[in-house]
């Protein structure tokens, strides 16, 4: 007996054959490579016309950034929605599979290469023979590399335990290591900047990250009632982590650049435009929240919401790649 049931690849009478997941792949590929461009090609845009010049390896080093911040994302994000999710009532007990495994190993592989970047003098090693890995203890930064590395590998362990909620732990210390890298001692108050920067990059990856994760545990729940209510839980927590995210990048940013300069320095240093192109970014971002959150509330079918929320994903995943190219750019000048 032939089977009647359609079939992505059958076409209708009048039209071509369709193929979805050709489209899909597609787009995930088109991502991708905008993704991985932007650190590469975006320091030489940045620092045009501005007299500054980039530190050497300025596009790897942003690329490897960009990886660690998303490593830090997905797995935050899981644990997170984990936690609505046992909150919705009769939610169905399976979920997507986890991907904080693979995120530890791209966060582990892009920690090994930042940390061989420190351990060449900050410069982009061209040979084995030049990486001093001992060295790495005899400095803070190169410390703090190492940290890096050994909490990514101990969180990968952690994942494909039984209690993967462990992981938070390992996780938090890539996040500490991060926000006392950013500030050494030798800035201003540098310890108000570490827990700036702390607060700021744990409540941007539960954003980010948690937002992802809603969207495959949408994906495997079907049309059921408990997705729109996962999305709603997840809806009121996204409105107050991006209130943190705001208010701590306002007060970072004033930090760096004060209020008399911040206008000229937007403009005229890399770091100024490609904080702007962030800003710019994280506002779409919002506008796209805010419409997830009025069809959540308006439309007939909840479910409506994801639409804005997927772009609203793609456009987080942008601000942690320019996040990742921020971080490679000369400082701006305090005047």
């Amino acid at each position: 007996m032939a089977s009647t049931r359609p079939t992505a690849e059958t076409a209708d009478a009048s039209g071509p054959v369709r193929h979805p997941g050709i489209s899909r792949a597609a787009t995930v590929l088109v991502l991708v490579t905008l993704a991985a461009a932007t650190p590469l090609l975006g320091p030489s845009a940045a620092l045009h016309g501005t007299g500054e010049a980039a530190a050497p390896g300025a596009g790897g080093v942003a690329l490897l950034r960009a990886m660690l911040f998303a490593a830090l994302c997905v797995p935050l994000g899981e644990l997170s929605v984990h936690r609505l999710a046992r909150s919705v009532p009769g939610a169905p007990p399976a979920g997507p599979r986890s991907w904080a495994p693979w995120a530890a190993a791209v966060g582990a592989v892009a920690a090994l290469g930042l940390a061989a970047v420190v351990a060449t003098g900050n410069h982009v090693p061209h040979r084995l023979s030049q990486i001093d890995f001992g060295g790495l203890y005899a400095s803070r930064d190169g410390k703090l590399a190492l940290l890096e590395i050994n909490a990514f590998l101990v969180a990968g362990l952690c994942a494909r335990t039984y209690r993967s909620s462990v992981q938070v732990w390992p996780l938090g210390a890539v996040v500490v290591a991060e926000a006392l890298r950013a500030h050494p001692p030798a800035e201003h108050t540098p310890m108000v900047g570490s827990g700036l920067t702390a607060v700021h990059l744990t409540c941007a990856a539960l954003w980010a990250g948690g937002l992802l994760h809603v969207l495959r545990t949408l994906r495997r729940w079907g049309p059921a009632e408990q997705g729109a209510a996962l999305l709603g839980r997840y809806a009121r927590v996204a409105a107050l982590l991006l209130a943190t995210v705001t208010a701590t990048g306002v007060w970072s940013s004033l930090r760096r650049m004060p209020s008399g300069t911040i206008l000229t320095q937007l403009t005229d240093t890399s770091y100024g435009r490609t904080l702007l192109a962030k800003v710019l970014l994280v506002a779409v971002v919002a506008v796209l929240a805010l419409c997830a959150r009025l069809r959540l509330r308006r439309a007939p079918d909840p479910l409506a919401a994801c639409v804005p929320a997927r772009a609203e994903v793609v456009a987080l995943g942008l601000v942690v790649v320019v996040s990742g190219l921020l971080t490679a750019l000369p400082l701006p000048i305090r005047w």
